[in-house]
């Protein structure tokens, strides 16, 4: 990757990684849950900086269009057809994605790496710029030039600690482009090598 993104946009633990460094273990004879808390948070990690995770952008509207980076999107279900993606409550988007009906899911490609950092980047102009995008069903934002693309209707919103869990159901969609996808891996966007 070329740009670090803003790892609370994608779900990951707020923490910088601390690559090459064993995870933080409680001290001899501190049993605080603090110190538990902290070392599972840093074995979590460690652990998942190892799984190569597609990269979506998840967008909604409300007031404004809204959008993230997310690794965590999983297919739930195939009758009815359900997908998941966690989202944290601090983030910028969650306002929207709170109380929004329906959401984009766009899959992207490995040519995508700066839509990717744009969208996992804190702070920055999401839907200016280079971003191109419409309007699509439901007045869901969806971006050009994505490998595929959904918008769905959100069913649950579970809570999972300092995130929610969105579970939704895809109501118009399909593939749009050609390529491979992007995946992100010990803290990087990369592409598949064959």
């Amino acid at each position: 990757m070329t740009v670090t993104p803003d790892l609370r946009a994608i779900g990951a633990p707020r923490q910088p990684s601390r690559a090459g460094q064993a995870p933080r273990t409680p001290q001899a004879g501190d049993t605080s849950s603090t110190a538990r808390a902290a070392a599972s948070s840093d074995l979590l990690r460690s652990v998942f900086r190892l799984h190569a995770a597609g990269v979506a952008v998840i967008t909604a509207h409300g007031d404004r269009p809204v959008g993230f980076t997310a690794t965590s999107l999983t297919s739930v279900a195939a009758d009815p057809p359900l997908l998941s993606f966690g989202v944290g409550t601090a983030s910028s988007s969650w306002p929207v994605l709170s109380e929004a009906e329906h959401i984009g899911v766009h899959i992207l490609g490995e040519h995508q790496h700066a839509l990717a950092a744009t969208f996992a980047r804190s702070g920055a102009d999401r839907f200016g710029g280079a971003t191109r995008w419409s309007e699509g069903p439901e007045g869901v934002p969806v971006l050009d030039g994505v490998l595929a693309w959904l918008v769905c209707r959100v069913v649950a919103r579970v809570p999972a600690g300092d995130h929610r869990i969105v579970i939704a159901e895809p109501v118009a969609g399909g593939p749009a482009g050609e390529g491979r996808p992007l995946l992100y891996h010990q803290g990087r966007f990369n592409a598949l090598r064959d």
